[in-house]
C-alpha cells in the first residue's frame, strides 16, 4: 500500500471516530502510531471541537502537522465544562504531551510548615507531606518567606529545636533545657516555663499571619492590651504592644492597595512568538501574600486567552487558592463555578493588574537577557526586529549604512559612511569621501554628492545594497538623500533620519515620505543603540576631517621651505607626529632627524622672528 493510500485510510478511520463523538463536555486525547498521547484538549462540545481539526479550510500549518501525526482519538466525558478544564490540566501534567504547552518550571519553591504536634514547630521546607502539618506557600520570592519567618520568631518564639515533643513528656520531665532558652530564642515549653495553652495560642496567631489575616491578629492584640492595662498588668501589656508594633510595621510595608480588596487572584500575561509569560498575585486584605511568574513554551497556535486559562487553573491548584474573584487583563472563557471575573479599568484593582503586568514584563525581559548572554546574536536579531516593526520595513535591516558631513565654513569638506552588519560595526566597509563638486558650506549638496557616488558605484559593481540608510539630520537631509536614491538612481532603499534638538542631542527618529516622527522612548535600548550608531559615523567623519586639515596645514607650512621634500616631511611626521610639535622642537632635535644643515635651515624657517633678532643684535 502506498503512503498516500495509507494516509487516506488513516484519515478516514479518524473521521469515523469523530462522527461518533458525543456532543457533551469532556477531554480528548490524540495518540500517535506508537500509542503515545501527543495532545490533550478540552471541549464544551467534543464532536464540534475535534471536527474542527479536520477542516482543511481552517487548518494552520501547526494544526496540519499535528493532524498528520494522529493515529487514534480517545475521550473522557464529564458533566461540566469546568470539569473538562480541570481534567485537561491534570492529563497534561501526567502525560506531558509533545504538542501541548508545558509549564517551564524546574524549581521546587519552599513553603512554611506548621507541624501537627502538641508543641508545633514552624520551619521552611521544599517537601510537602500533608500528614506532617499545614503548609503555607510555596514562596517564589524567598526573601518574602524569610521576612515572615523572622517576624514570627521575633514575636512568638516558636521552638527552633527539631526533637519530637508531647505534653506527657513535658509533665514527666523527659526533656532538658537548651541554649535557645539562654539566648532568648525560645521560652522553654519543654520544661514547662511556657504553658501548652499559651504556646498554641501563639501558633494560632502565626497561622493567621501566614494566611494574610493580619487585621484579625492586630484587633485581638489591641483588645488584649486594653484588658491587661485595665488590670494594671503593664509589663505584659508592653510585651503585646511590642508585638503589635512589629506586626503593624510589617502590614504597612506589605499593603499595596486598600484592605477592602479582601481575597483576589490577579493574573497578567505577555507573549512572544515562542513563549507565554504569566504573572500571578494573590491578594488578601490589600496585601500581596503570593507572587509567582511562570513560563509556557508554545507548541501550537495557542491564543493568549487559551494560555491564560491554562495558567489560572494551574496556579490556583498549585497555591490552593479559593478566591472567589479573579482579576484579568481581558475577557476569557473560564468555566469555573462561583467565580467572578473582573477586567478593571481604574481603581485599586487596576493598580494591582498593572503591578502584575510590570512583574511579567520584567520577568520576560530578564529571561530574554539570560538567553542573549548565552547567544549574543539573539540580541541583534531582536533589535533588528524592533527596527523593522517601528519602521514597517519589508525585511530585517541586516545591513545599515549611515552618512555624515564635516567641514569648517566649507573648507576641507569631507564626508563619511559607516556600515553596520547585524547592528555590529563592519569597519572594513567604512568609507571616507573628499567633497569634489561642492563649493562652500552646503551640507545638503555634499550629502547628495557622496550618496550619488557611493550607490552609483555599488550598482555598477553589482554590490549588495543596504537594507536601511540613516542620515545624521532631520527632514532636510532625508529629502536630499531620497531625491538621489529614489528619483535619480531608482533604488528602493528605506531612509530614516536621526534629528537633534537645540542642545545638539539626538531626540527623534524620523521615517517616511514626508518624514514623520516614530514614537520611541529615548531611554529604550533601541534608541540608545541608534544614538551610538550616529555617534560612530560622526566620530569617523570628524577624525577624517581633522586628518585632512592637519595634512593641509602641514603642507602649507613645510612645502615652501627649501630643502624640505616628501621624504623629509615623512621623517618629521614619523618622529614628531604634528606640525605643532615640529615647531616646538629644539634645533638639535631637528638636526638629529634630518641632518645638521637641513635641520638648521628648517629651524630658521619656522622661527623667523628669532633669526631676525639675532641678526639685529
Amino acid at each position: 500500500m502506498t503512503k498516500k493510500k495509507e494516509n487516506e485510510t488513516r484519515l478516514q478511520q479518524l473521521k469515523n471516530i469523530v462522527a461518533s463523538l458525543p456532543e457533551k463536555p469532556g477531554s480528548y486525547q490524540y495518540y500517535d502510531a506508537e500509542g503515545t498521547i501527543i495532545y490533550v484538549g478540552k471541549a464544551k462540545n467534543l464532536k464540534r471541537r475535534v471536527s474542527s481539526y479536520f477542516n482543511k479550510e481552517q487548518q494552520s500549518a501547526k494544526t496540519t502537522m499535528l493532524v498528520s501525526k494522529i493515529h487514534n482519538i480517545k475521550y473522557i466525558v464529564v458533566n461540566t465544562e469546568e470539569d473538562a478544564l480541570l481534567l485537561e490540566n491534570n492529563l497534561i501534567k501526567q502525560y506531558k504531551p509533545k504538542y501541548n504547552v508545558l509549564l517551564k518550571d524546574d524549581k521546587t519553591y519552599p513553603s512554611i510548615c506548621i507541624t501537627k504536634e502538641d508543641y508545633p514547630r514552624i520551619y521552611k521546607t521544599r517537601q510537602i507531606n500533608l500528614k506532617h502539618g499545614q503548609y503555607f506557600g510555596p514562596y517564589s520570592h524567598v526573601g518574602t518567606m524569610y521576612t515572615l519567618l523572622d517576624l514570627i520568631k521575633a514575636m512568638y518564639f516558636p521552638r527552633p529545636c527539631m526533637m519530637p515533643m508531647n505534653e506527657t513528656g513535658v509533665k514527666e520531665g523527659k526533656y532538658e533545657i537548651c541554649l535557645n532558652y539562654q539566648i532568648k530564642k525560645c521560652k522553654a515549653p519543654c520544661i514547662g516555663k511556657q504553658s501548652r495553652e499559651e504556646y498554641n495560642e501563639n501558633i494560632d496567631e502565626c497561622r493567621e499571619i501566614l494566611k494574610g489575616n493580619t487585621d484579625n491578629v492586630l484587633n485581638k492584640m489591641k483588645q488584649r492590651m486594653e484588658e491587661l492595662a485595665g488590670m494594671m498588668r503593664f509589663e505584659e501589656a508592653q510585651i503585646i504592644k511590642e508585638r503589635f508594633d512589629m506586626l503593624r510595621s510589617f502590614q504597612a510595608k506589605s499593603e499595596i492597595v486598600h484592605p477592602s480588596n479582601t481575597n483576589l487572584d490577579v493574573f497578567n500575561i505577555e507573549t512572544d512568538e515562542k513563549n507565554a509569560f504569566i504573572n500571578y498575585l494573590h491578594v488578601i486584605r490589600g496585601s500581596i501574600t503570593q507572587a509567582f511568574t511562570f513560563e509556557y513554551k508554545k507548541k501550537m497556535d495557542e491564543s493568549p486567552s487559551e494560555l491564560l486559562t491554562l495558567g489560572i487553573v494551574e496556579m490556583r491548584e498549585r497555591f490552593h487558592s479559593k478566591s472567589k474573584e479573579i482579576v484579568v487583563p481581558f475577557e476569557i472563557d473560564l468555566p469555573l463555578q462561583d467565580i467572578i471575573m473582573t477586567v478593571p479599568q481604574r481603581g485599586d484593582k487596576r493598580k494591582l493588574l498593572d503591578l502584575s503586568g510590570l512583574n511579567v514584563k520584567q520577568y520576560k525581559f530578564d529571561r530574554l537577557k539570560q538567553a542573549e548572554k548565552l547567544n549574543p546574536e539573539q540580541k541583534s536579531v531582536r533589535l533588528m526586529k524592533e527596527i523593522q516593526q517601528h519602521l514597517h520595513l519589508p525585511k530585517l535591516p541586516i545591513r545599515v549604512e549611515l552618512f555624515d558631513n564635516s567641514n569648517i565654513q566649507g573648507s576641507d569638506a569631507v564626508a563619511a559612511c559607516v556600515v553596520f552588519e547585524k547592528l555590529k560595526p563592519a569597519k572594513k566597509l567604512y568609507r571616507k569621501y573628499i567633497i569634489k563638486t561642492v563649493e562652500g558650506p552646503d551640507d545638503y549638496a555634499s550629502m547628495q554628492e557622496v550618496v550619488r557616488r557611493r550607490y552609483t558605484r555599488m550598482a555598477e559593481e553589482d554590490q549588495p545594497m543596504p537594507d536601511l540608510i540613516i542620515t545624521d539630520g532631520g527632514k532636510g537631509q532625508m529629502e536630499c538623500v531620497r531625491k538621489v536614491v529614489e528619483d535619480e538612481l531608482h533604488l528602493e532603499i528605506p531612509i530614516a533620519g536621526l534629528a537633534k534638538d537645540n542642545r545638539h542631542r539626538t531626540n527623534e527618529l524620523l521615517y517616511g515620505s514626508p518624514p514623520i516622527v516614530i514614537g520611541m522612548k529615548q531611554n529604550s535600548e533601541l534608541f540608545h543603540l541608534l544614538t551610538r550608531m550616529q555617534d560612530e559615523v560622526h566620530r569617523f567623519a570628524i577624525t577624517f576631517h581633522r586628518q585632512k586639515r592637519a595634512k593641509c596645514q602641514l603642507h602649507s607650512a613645510l612645502d615652501d621651505i627649501p630643502g624640505v621634500g616628501k621624504t623629509t616631511k615623512e621623517l618629521l611626521i614619523k618622529r614628531f607626529k604634528s606640525l605643532k610639535r615640529i615647531k616646538e622642537a629644539p634645533e638639535q632635535a631637528l638636526q638629529e632627524v634630518i641632518g645638521n644643515k637641513r635641520g638648521s635651515a628648517l629651524y630658521a624657517a619656522l622661527h623667523p622672528f628669532i633669526e631676525l633678532t639675532e641678526k639685529t643684535e
